[in-house]
């Protein structure tokens, strides 16, 4: 009796070209594979079902899905033998083959090459192995030097030799000349786009006169049907085309560039012009101290709105002072809300951050890394989250967690889980901001302030209620079970919102009177996944497990 030998085919093509046939390069290389494994079933060979296909991959490079799943597959103890139909459809880098052959060895997995007998069992197939390897990287390179030298060649001659199109031009029609074709609707923006930053003098006045005038990037589809483009200008993407010399009727190839043989679209003296003072505002920026390094919590701070809050700075007397403000293309939007936080100075929110932090951390040499995710200005309050595996490693139950941390905090402010997420927690400090004069600093605890009662809060209580009435509720607070599927609204986000008309009722006499927790908005009630139990409400969003 000859003990079985479970046979994996790999096969490989390096462009999709001819994929899509019902017979192709994949399919021959199988067929081969999986006659000389029923050549060697008097040895116990048997092919496994598992198709371990890579169409369209390089073999230089071992980010390929099909070879990760053979290799996890060998890994588990379900593969006995590996068949390809030459070597290099495994790989063509000798490094990446030596590390596939180690794995190989490893778990006892032998190699065979269908049209190439090696054995990698031994020493000297190995080095046979080698040896080809070494030729087929060879020729590799060979062939990627010929590439780039042919396009090198091509660009000098001015023609364009593919990749994203610019805006203002079309893709060539004469597959022979390979000359851009001028588009003539995108050629007015293009050269509107030069003129407005010559007017302008900023990248980021003209990146918001983009925006207002909704004017989008290029739109294109791609060989796959996927449309991509037709988005709002990112300050790079400006920065990309106002230094592109295909506008003035060049071919770039990396440092240098080349007449082409498409027509320019934009004066070559306006070019220039946008050149030099590109380059002017660029040592300007240079020669600004790089002060973001002092900014520890760009990227992690947002306001009321959810928006994110970046650095600034300003000088007054020799003195430099650090802020965090929000985007200035959305400050138009918000110009009737003067309750939120705009702009908070960065020392007053980083210590205040700080001492929440060390308090959490219980003197251990300071917050571990990673502890703190986010920092949301709120008009009342300042409310961070933060992830409890940087304060619990062995990970117990969330909820014993909070009530660790909560000991630390103490009275200085209160903790909860983030609805739906079992490994952060929201703190919400008890102090509360206060904005006067274009200024925002902290004053009191949360316990004395005043009673604020959010409009936002309020419209969609409202609103639930209504939602309740035209369900035949009348509006009156229950429990969320008596909604008969046939009445609840169609709409997802009502079915949601009328949650809170059975909100219990002295949460709904806090939400009108402004009593309720600080930090507790719209959104945060509506994605809690609010219990019909009226305790359970109360926990869950922050308020005395003792009112009535």
């Amino acid at each position: 009796m000859v003990s079985p030998r479970r046979c994996a085919i790999y096969t490989r093509k390096s462009s999709d070209e001819g994929l899509e046939q019902g017979f192709n390069s994949l399919d021959a290389q199988r067929e081969s594979c999986e006659a000389y494994v029923k050549s060697q079933a008097a040895e116990g060979w048997r092919s496994l079902p598992a198709a371990y296909d890579d169409g369209g991959f390089s073999g230089g490079s071992m980010e390929r899905p099909a070879l990760k799943a053979l290799l996890a597959d060998i890994a588990s103890g379900a593969i006995d033998i590996v068949v390809v139909y030459k070597v290099d459809r495994l790989t063509r880098s000798l490094s990446d083959f030596a590390r596939i052959v180690e794995a190989f060895d490893r778990h006892d997995v032998s190699f065979v090459s269908v049209t190439q007998p090696f054995n990698t069992t031994t020493s000297m197939g190995r080095l046979t192995l080698n040896v080809l390897l070494s030729f087929a990287q060879f020729e590799r390179e060979v062939t990627g030097e010929r590439i780039r030298d042919k396009i090198a060649a091509s660009k000098a001659r001015g023609m364009w030799m593919g990749g994203v199109l610019p805006l203002g031009y079309d893709a060539p029609t004469d597959p022979q000349d390979r000359a851009l074709q001028v588009n003539a609707a995108e050629a007015e923006i293009v050269r509107a786009i030069f003129s407005r930053y010559l007017e302008l003098g900023s990248v980021h006045a003209l990146e918001r006169w983009l925006d207002e005038s909704e004017i989008r990037s290029k739109a294109w589809t791609t060989r796959a049907g996927r449309p991509m483009g037709g988005l709002p200008f990112s300050r790079g993407a400006l920065f990309h085309l106002l230094k592109n010399c295909t506008y003035v009727g060049n071919v770039p190839h990396k440092d240098r560039s080349y007449q082409g043989l498409h027509k320019p679209i934009v004066d070559h003296d306006v070019f220039e012009q946008v050149q030099r003072q590109l380059a002017a505002q660029a040592v300007r920026h240079r020669q600004r101290p790089l002060r973001v390094a002092t900014m520890p919590l760009r990227g992690l701070i947002f306001d009321a709105t959810g928006n994110p809050m970046t650095p600034s700075f300003t000088q007054k007397g020799g003195r430099s002072y650090r802020y965090y403000v929000s985007h200035p293309l959305l400050l138009g939007q918000r110009a009737s809300r003067t309750d939120l936080i705009q702009r908070v100075s960065a020392r007053l929110v980083e210590q205040k951050v700080g001492a929440c932090m060390g308090h959490l951390a219980a003197g251990e040499g300071g917050a571990p890394e990673g502890a703190l995710t986010r920092v949301e200005l709120h008009p009342s309050t300042m409310q961070l989250v933060i992830n409890l595996a940087a304060f619990f490693p062995m990970r117990g139950d969330p909820v014993e967690e909070v009530e660790s941390l909560r000991g630390r905090l103490g009275a200085g402010g209160r903790i909860i889980l983030e609805p739906g997420r079992a490994d952060q927690a929201r703190v919400t400090l008890l102090s509360r901001l206060k904005v006067g004069g274009g200024r925002v600093w902290f004053e009191g605890g949360a316990s004395t302030r005043p009673p604020r009662p959010d409009p936002i809060l309020i419209r969609g209580l409202q609103s639930a209620h209504r939602l309740a009435v035209a369900m035949g509720e009348g509006g009156l607070v229950g429990r969320p079970e008596t909604i008969a599927p046939v009445s609840a609204p169609p709409d997802a986000f009502d079915r949601k919102k009328v949650r809170l008309a059975f909100l219990a009722p002295d949460i709904q006499r806090a939400i009108l009177e402004g009593t309720h927790p600080p930090g507790l908005t719209l959104q945060g009630v509506l994605d809690a996944d609010l219990p019909p139990s009226w305790a359970l409400q109360r926990q869950m969003l922050g308020f005395p497990a003792d009112r009535n």
